[in-house]
């Protein structure tokens, strides 16, 4: 008895220490791509930087107008790749989560970037049998104790958005 308690045991051990090592695997190859990625845009790396974005991929940048569709970004940021000079971001803090099913994964990090800190947060997605960023959100952070200095200097930019978005509304 106590020999098939301690295979069963064992069992149990070596299938949670597998499942365990699995997804401590995948997190390690989705800060691969994200590293990547980043890495590809300091190095002006057109191609590789767009690769590593899944086909209908969304880029929110920092001002409150930037939603972009990958080709949307792709025409935007091309110049800045042509140039030889895109932007350096480095993360200095992550977290990765990965779903049940082992095909969507979501992040957030702290960046140090051209802006100081800035905080960026995604969904990635596996397309090909590839981890491939399909949303990515870029944030400036703000200290709580600036936030009111931060409204009053947006205050008047984002009162005409919000009244242009507001009005182009269709319900």
């Amino acid at each position: 008895m106590f020999l098939k308690i301690t295979r069963l045991l064992t069992f149990v051990f070596l299938l949670l220490f597998s499942n365990l090592h699995a997804q401590q695997s995948e997190k390690k190859a989705i800060e691969n791509v994200l590293d990547s990625w980043h890495k590809a845009a300091a190095d002006a790396d057109f191609n590789a930087y767009f690769d590593l974005m899944a086909g209908e991929s969304v880029f929110v940048g920092t001002d409150a107008a930037e939603h972009w569709t990958k080709q949307d970004f792709m025409a935007f940021s091309k110049p800045y790749f042509d140039k030889g000079k895109a932007w350096d971001f480095k993360a200095v803090e992550r977290h990765v989560f990965i779903d049940k099913t082992g095909q969507i994964a979501w992040f957030d990090e702290l960046l140090d970037t051209w802006m100081q800190l800035c905080r960026g947060s995604g969904v990635l997605v596996r397309e090909g049998g590839k981890w491939k960023i399909a949303h990515y959100v870029l944030s400036m952070t703000i200290p709580n104790e600036n936030v009111d200095g931060a409204i009053a200097l947006k205050k008047e930019k984002d009162s005409i958005l919000i009244k242009s978005l507001l009005s182009g509304r269709t319900h």
